[in-house]
């Protein structure tokens, strides 16, 4: 409005930007593959039927009340249908919402549009209709130019795959040459080349910056080095984002606004209420509750950056005009402007009155005792271990973070600490420096994995024993270098067998002994197992192999069983077995002597 950043912000908005790519950058550190992998249904399901949905019917809207041609409806449809990444996220991460269910499906949506920009911009294209405008300050020349499909699709993939590997192999090494000069300066400077170079890539072979940077930031996640990165990118992320929050706003057209106000309000509104009705069906759709599912209908409701991509490439390619993109551009920043206001609207008015009632956040414990054992969650599977330990003399310092658990367990006489035993500090408190033993017992998965990379980080002396709740939480804790991993109802499982065969007739002993044999051989193909989980076709054949040589074991027993009649002696079934035998000599034996 008064030109204080440029012609409309376009000056310094290519700049900024890189505040989005240094965000999902550290976003993809805090994913690990496997994580990735656990997304994928509400990155393919929500994200898909979202931008699917939301596109079809803002399409059919312009088509009803407009007199615009169905390319033109579909361009706005699509380039409308995507929300704003860093604003959600940053406003997420704020919040300390990032974690929660509707948090997880936000990012896991707004994943799935960043991925969904490539074949956008691919298709827009095919639907120009007028001639090609070349607009100033947009136009982009990358290296595939003027290439064939085919080469430019070989050359995109090479360089996404040069990503992957020199991730995964190179840069580890490098990052560990650099830790070696112990120059904090040197480090901070290799992570921001390393994010430069992949957005200069990404851009020159027409891909998207941010995308490219998220890729890195996955292949990385298991780097050792990866919180580092964390730190030394976070102060530039943060001033590259609040830079690229006042480009936003100074994109605005006020001249176009103040023209026709009523326009740019029926937009808004119109977009906002059919991204938030489509959102709202989905997220019920996939069992989400409704707080959750406000939190992810109004955080994504709005525009998004990517559409000024979008809708200024329509603009380069014939596809649509000024007269109908500029109006639309004004109401995506609107709409991108009102987010963190619909989510305040949520947190501050509908939240306290529709919501689920919450106790207000409560402080962690003052922790009073150190003890050689800590366990962390005493819920239902915590409390059995430490009345077990306590049974037998050993006392552990007990830590869980819900509060009404914590309360009843008092009331019932255990000395139980309220805290979240993910925080360095309250480990640190606890006695985990001079602790032996660190035994993992929350429910949440997630939790567990922060849990434990918190003690492996600061506190490597500790011997941890972590509960896994399904075999994926299995694998990851055995990829986490974590020996005594125990899944939740497999002892009950095998309990539950022995007893069955136990009753049909098989000895005691000889069901105890063959348990103990198939609980140690299932533990150990199990770890094997892990190492081709994400191969699909060598997972099943290793899985197979693994079964056949478990029901071979368990045959050999029977024979051996068969074989050497001491193997089946129990003295407690003998003794069920005989016991009236022995009455009746008894009897016998004592008339006698009368």
């Amino acid at each position: 409005m008064f030109g204080f950043v440029g012609d409309e912000g376009h000056d310094i908005m290519h700049f900024a930007e890189f505040g989005v790519v240094m965000m999902l950058f550290l976003i993809g550190l805090e994913l690990q593959p496997s994580l990735l992998w656990k997304l994928r249904a509400p990155i393919l399901g929500l994200g898909g039927l979202q931008v699917v949905i939301s596109a079809a019917i803002i399409t059919i809207i312009v088509l009803l009340v407009t007199s615009l041609s169905w390319q033109i409806a579909l361009a706005i449809g699509l380039s409308l249908a995507l929300s704003s990444t860093a604003i959600v996220l940053q406003t997420l991460n704020e919040k300390g919402l990032m974690k929660s269910t509707g948090g997880q499906n936000a990012f896991s949506v707004l994943l799935f549009q960043d991925i969904a920009v490539i074949p956008i911009l691919a298709f827009f294209p095919l639907l120009a209709t007028y001639e090609i405008s070349h607009v100033s300050g947009h136009e982009t020349h990358t290296w595939i130019d003027g290439l064939s499909i085919a080469l430019q699709t070989l050359i995109v993939l090479g360089a996404i795959v040069a990503i992957i590997v020199l991730g995964r192999y190179f840069i580890s090494y490098a990052f560990r040459l650099i830790a070696q000069t112990r120059l904090r300066e040197l480090f901070t400077a290799a992570a921001l080349l390393l994010v430069i170079s992949i957005t200069l890539l990404m851009t020159k072979i027409g891909l998207s910056p941010a995308l490219g940077a998220f890729l890195a930031g996955v292949v990385l996640a298991q780097n050792e080095y990866r919180h580092e990165l964390e730190t030394d990118i976070e102060p530039f992320k943060g001033l590259l984002l609040g830079l690229f929050f006042m480009t936003v706003g100074a994109s605005i057209d006020f001249d176009l606004i103040l023209g026709d106000p009523g326009l740019i309000a029926a937009i808004v509104g119109a977009l906002i209420v059919v991204k938030f009705l489509v959102l709202i069906f989905i997220g019920y759709a996939f069992g989400m509750r409704s707080d959750n599912n406000r939190l992810f209908a109004f955080g994504l409701a709005s525009g998004g950056e990517f559409a000024f991509v979008l809708l200024s490439y329509a603009l380069q390619n014939g596809v649509a005009t000024p007269d109908v993109v500029n109006p639309v551009i004004a109401a995506v920043a609107v709409s991108m402007a009102l987010t963190p206001l619909l989510m305040l609207l949520n947190e501050r008015l509908i939240q306290p009155y529709f919501g689920v009632k919450e106790s207000e956040e409560r402080k962690s414990d003052m922790i009073d005792e150190k003890n050689e054992v800590i366990i962390a969650g005493f819920g239902r599977y915590g409390s059995t271990i430490g009345r077990f330990l306590q049974a037998k003399g050993t006392q552990a310092t007990y830590l869980d973070m819900d509060p009404n658990n914590v309360d009843l367990l008092r009331k019932l006489g255990l000395k139980v600490f309220y805290g979240d035993a993910s925080r360095r500090d309250l480990l640190s408190a606890a006695g985990a420096k001079d602790a032996k033993l660190l035994i993992v017992a929350v429910d949440e998965s997630e939790k567990s994995m922060e849990i434990v990379e918190t003690a492996q980080k600061y506190f490597p002396q500790l011997k941890i024993m972590v509960r896994a709740r399904t075999w994926d939480d299995y694998y990851d804790m055995v990829d986490h270098g974590i020996e005594d991993v125990y899944r939740e109802f497999s002892d009950g499982a095998l309990r539950i067998a022995a007893d069955a065969l136990a009753h049909i007739g098989y000895r005691r002993n000889q069901v105890y002994r063959s348990l103990l044999k198939f609980r140690a051989r299932d533990e150990k193909y199990l770890r094997k197992l892990s190492e081709s989980r994400h191969e699909q076709k060598a997972f099943i054949k290793h899985g197979r192999q693994i079964i056949e040589e478990l029901e071979l074991m368990m045959l050999e027993d029977i024979e051996n069983e068969a074989k050497d009649k001491d193997l089946g002696w129990d003295t407690e079934t003998i003794k069920e077995e005989f016991a009236p035998m022995i009455k009746k000599l008894k009897e016998e034996n004592k008339g006698k002597e009368d």
